[in-house]
This record gives structure tokens, C-alpha cells and sequence, in this order.
């Protein structure tokens, strides 16, 4: 074996990893196509109570309250989105519109699908901005319009497009199953958009929010249309739109919406539309904690950080909602930071951050933690000894060994279930009363 360099002080790779900050991006060279401002939009009081969260009035402007908070001034969201068709979504939209007149940081828009009828509802509701679903594929537009085809969808979105604009309201044009869509279908309705919207003034300029509703797309440029999200994203930019113009808003089905997520915003995609601990349909929508670690990572809202740990409040509404986050959900699902491992355990004990990702107590305002099993060894007891009580022990201390011997019964004895600190605590202070 050749010999291996022995540095005096150990390579932490400190400009990746610092100490007090998310995990950074250390670029060869800045990607050209990414843009020099991003942010994301909120669709919980949308997407995430359409796949399932049972919100009622008070719970709406709760969350809408907890998000607030999380951005600050950072600008990290910048609007959410609400339904309008019942009496309590209405009421949520006019609390948080109140709130937002008062200074709240994020701005409420409506969603409606792109009918005439729909653009009636939100007339009167103060709302500059609404999205309207456009859908882009011939899944759609063949089999939801009677006879059906790409015309008459388009001349039915363009419709309401044209109501919208003269009541003076933004419209942003949500391309459904865009990842399935052809251009030949996106590009000429885009044009026409941009064309009828031309001498409203850019105040009500349009946006376009490019959905991969089905979790169809990949991050990869070398992919054809249209599942290639670059590219997909090169074509809008073909088109004249810029990044500002643009949202994706992708969905989990296959398991790549953060990656998608990341593609887009390298590829010119200034905005990322989803939910909060990844609340939405089916598989769920982007975790916009995820994306915004990354865009942290980046580089972006140096100025003004958002609070990550405002969101542990989430947690706790969603769980007294009966929709808790999943235990293994990544950054704040219970079992996130939770080790059961005794080696893992021990790697804690001696150098902590050789087993977190970044200072999770700092940022996230959650613990690194211990479950005690067969597996997690006499570290284990040690790390929630010295965690809870603050006392320096010794894995070698007869008090933890009989401790120990009293753990490994348990397991011995057919327990399947790990140990938590609540259990433990009395035996602990058993064998450590003087203490």
C-alpha cells in the first residue's frame, strides 16, 4: 500500500460542512442557468389539504401563522395558496389576507381550474394573484373536454385567462402533467397567454407553474421531453419566459422530487411550489424544508435566515390533527436523528458530529437521540446518561454495567421494543440516587 498522508489536525471539510449552517455547495464554477434570486411558494391550504389534512377555519391560519414565522423577513415563502369553493376556505383566505395587509410576510393567492365560472368566485376576494389549472397533456385534455382535444382546452383556458386579466387580478397558469405534455400543445398556448396578457403592464404579467403531477420526471438533461426536467425547463426559457416567470411544483410518486426539485432550479427555475413536512396528495408534494436546506446550501437568503425550528410547531398541530409527520421522516420525524445503533452510539459519545449531518439542536431545534436496544450496547446508556443527567460516565462504571446486565434481561426475556429514556429514567435513578 502506498503511503497515506498523516495530517497534524484531522480534514473536516469545514467549507462543506460548517459548524453553525446547513451543509454547503462548494461549486467548481457557479452554474450559469441558476438564478440569482429563488424562493418558494406554499400550497398546504391547497394540495395538502386535498390529500387528506382535515383543515378546518382556525387549523388554516394556524399553519399560515407557523409559516410566517419560519420565513421572517427572509422572503423564503413568498405566497401561499388557498381553495375558495367552501365557506371555511373562504374564511381561512380572508384571515390570512387580514393578517397579510397587517404585514404578514406571505402573501395568500386562490387556486380555481381556468373555467369562467370559477374566475366569478374570486372577483371580489382582494387577491392579486390566482392560479388557474391549465391542464397540458393529452391525458387531459382528450378525456376531460366533451368532445375533447388540445383546442378546445386551450380556447376554455384562454377564456378565463382573459377574465382574469380584466378583473386585474395576476394570472399564473398551472400546466398540469407537464411531464407528459407536448409541446406542441405548451408552446403555442404559452405565446398566446404572453400575447393576450402584452398590454395589461407587468404587474399582471403571468406566471407559469410547470407541474410534474404524476412524478414522472427526471433530473437528467440527457432524457427526451418530456420527462426531462432541464430541458423542459431550457424550452420554457426558449419561449422568452424568465426565471421569476417560472414554478415547479412536483409531485413524490417515484421518489425524486427533491432531486426534480434541484434540476429545475439549475436549469433557471427561480420558484419551488409545495408543502411544508411534504403534505399533498398520494405520495406527497416537495418538502419545502428540503428545498430550501438546499437553497441555504447554495448560498441563497444570506441575509435573513429563515427559523427551522419554528416548524416543530407543525409537527405538533399535525400530530394533534391525526396526520403526524412519519417517525423516519427526514429532519423531523421522530426517529430522524435517533440512533439505535451501538456503534453509532459510541461514535457519539466520542465526536459527536461524526453521526449528524449538521448541528441538528442548533438549526432544528431537535436532539440527536439514543433508543436502546439489543443492538445499542453499553454506549448507548452511556450517550442517554450523560444527555439526560449530565454526568460523565465510564462504559467500564459498575453502575451502568448493572444497569446494563438489567437491559440485556429484558431482550433476554422476549422484549421486542426498544427502551426510552422515560422507562430507564427511575432505573438510572436507582443506581445513581447520590447523584
Amino acid at each position: 500500500m502506498s503511503t497515506i498522508p498523516e495530517p497534524s489536525d484531522p480534514e473536516y471539510f469545514l467549507e462543506s460542512f460548517p459548524r453553525d449552517a446547513f451543509p454547503a455547495y462548494v461549486w467548481d464554477e457557479r452554474p450559469a442557468s441558476l438564478p440569482l434570486e429563488v424562493w418558494t411558494t406554499e400550497t398546504t391550504h391547497r394540495d395538502g389539504q386535498q390529500g387528506g389534512l382535515p383543515l378546518s377555519t382556525e387549523q388554516s391560519l394556524k399553519i399560515y401563522d407557523i409559516l410566517c414565522r419560519f420565513t421572517g423577513q427572509a422572503q423564503a415563502i413568498r405566497q401561499a395558496e388557498f381553495f375558495v369553493y367552501r365557506p371555511s376556505d373562504r374564511a381561512a383566505l380572508e384571515g390570512a389576507l387580514e393578517r397579510y395587509r397587517a404585514g404578514a410576510p406571505i402573501e395568500p393567492t386562490t387556486w380555481i381550474r381556468a373555467t369562467a365560472r370559477d374566475v366569478a368566485l374570486i372577483g371580489s376576494l382582494g387577491v392579486r394573484e390566482t392560479g388557474m389549472l391549465a391542464s397540458a397533456s393529452d391525458y387531459h385534455t382528450f378525456h376531460k373536454f366533451k368532445p375533447g382535444g388540445r383546442n378546445q382546452a386551450a380556447r376554455t383556458y384562454l377564456e378565463a385567462v382573459q377574465m382574469v386579466l380584466d378583473a386585474g387580478i395576476r394570472p399564473r397558469l398551472h400546466l398540469e402533467d407537464a411531464t407528459r405534455a407536448p409541446l406542441d400543445f405548451m408552446r403555442p398556448f404559452i405565446e398566446a397567454v404572453l400575447e393576450m396578457s402584452s398590454t395589461y403592464g407587468q404587474q399582471l404579467r403571468p406566471k407559469f407553474r410547470i407541474c410534474d403531477t404524476m412524478g414522472l420526471g427526471l433530473p437528467f438533461e440527457d432524457v427526451r421531453l418530456p420527462r426531462s426536467i432541464p430541458r423542459l425547463f431550457a424550452e420554457m426559457h426558449k419561449i422568452g419566459l424568465q426565471p421569476a416567470d417560472l414554478e415547479f411544483h412536483p409531485h413524490n410518486d417515484t421518489g425524486l422530487v427533491v432531486a426534480n426539485c434541484l434540476a429545475a432550479l439549475r436549469a433557471g427555475c427561480a420558484v419551488i411550489n409545495g408543502t411544508m413536512l411534504g403534505k399533498g396528495e398520494r405520495s406527497g408534494n416537495a418538502p419545502l424544508e428540503a428545498v430550501l436546506l438546499h437553497m441555504l446550501g447554495m448560498g441563497f437568503f444570506r441575509e435573513q435566515q429563515p427559523d427551522f425550528t419554528a416548524l416543530n410547531e407543525l409537527v405538533e398541530l399535525y400530530a394533534s390533527m391525526g396526520e403526524p409527520v412519519p417517525a423516519k421522516y427526514p429532519l423531523y420525524g421522530r426517529d430522524a436523528h435517533r440512533t439505535r445503533a451501538g456503534v453509532h452510539a459510541d461514535g457519539l459519545n466520542k465526536f459527536w458530529w461524526m453521526y449528524a449531518p449538521f448541528n441538528v439542536p442548533q438549526l432544528l431545534g431537535r436532539p440527536l437521540e439514543v433508543s436502546l436496544t439489543k443492538e445499542s450496547g453499553v454506549a448507548g446508556l452511556v450517550f442517554l446518561i450523560r444527555q439526560h443527567l449530565s454526568l460523565d460516565v465510564a462504559k467500564d462504571d459498575p453502575r451502568v454495567l448493572e444497569i446494563y446486565s438489567w437491559l440485556l434481561a429484558e431482550f433476554d426475556n422476549g422484549r421486542q421494543t426498544s427502551v426510552e429514556w422515560e422507562e430507564l429514567a427511575p432505573v438510572v435513578a436507582r443506581h445513581f440516587a447520590s447523584q
